[in-house]
């Protein structure tokens, strides 16, 4: 995804140096952000998320093994963890409103454009939302490789198993889904004006990137 364009020395050097880690922020913010913004649709949740996982990328930074995937692919491994971790801290939480207490103020004009991504974002909401029916480890290969758009290796890759688990995985993914698609389309198919849609029905009926 992201290879010509590859931080030399990788994620290990930007954390090192400032003005590289800089420079690897600016490059990868937006498709962290685009990440977070298909799975929440609150703007102060997203942007806390998006340097929660912008602070992992410290703690992991020697983890990045170049010949397993981009960049990006490794970015939304992380990313995915950040996302599960929180979803289970609120889980936890009796009262909502006490996340308030440790969430950073946002400018008026960083609300809007952070509503303006998850606006862009809601088709891949909704086609995560068709996903739901999956056990958790196929639906989280259809996750990466339908709407967030990884290959098969970078999947495998950013959640941490072997590529024959994963192509395991989406083809009982796949089957499960066409045979959801056959006893009901519309309950998986989104509106024609979804951008995410094609993508998840093109996966499920059988095509995805090595």
């Amino acid at each position: 995804m992201d290879g010509a364009e590859r931080l030399r020395g990788g994620p290990a050097a930007a954390v090192r140096d400032p003005r590289l880690f800089e420079e690897f922020y600016r490059r990868h913010v937006d498709a962290v952000m685009r990440f977070v913004a298909r799975r929440v649709d609150d703007p102060h949740t997203a942007a806390d998320l998006t340097a929660e996982i912008f602070l992992a990328v410290l703690d992991s930074a020697d983890s990045y093994r170049p010949r397993l995937g981009s960049e990006t692919a490794w970015l939304y491994g992380i990313a995915r963890n950040v996302v599960s971790s929180e979803r289970r801290r609120v889980a936890r939480e009796a009262e909502r409103d006490l996340r308030f207490s440790g969430r950073r103020l946002l400018e008026a004009d960083d609300i809007a454009r952070i509503e303006d991504r998850l606006d862009a974002e809601s088709p891949g909401r909704r086609a995560l939302a068709a996903l739901t029916s999956l056990p958790e480890g196929e639906r989280a290969v259809m996750e990466l490789i339908a709407v967030d758009q990884l290959t098969v290796t970078e999947a495998a890759a950013a959640l941490g198993i072997r590529q024959v688990t994963a192509r395991v995985r989406l083809h009982r993914a796949r089957k499960a889904l066409r045979e959801e698609t056959d006893v009901e389309e519309t309950d998986v198919k989104a509106p024609e004006t979804d951008a995410a849609a094609p993508s998840l029905m093109h996966v499920a009926r059988g095509g995805a990137r090595a």
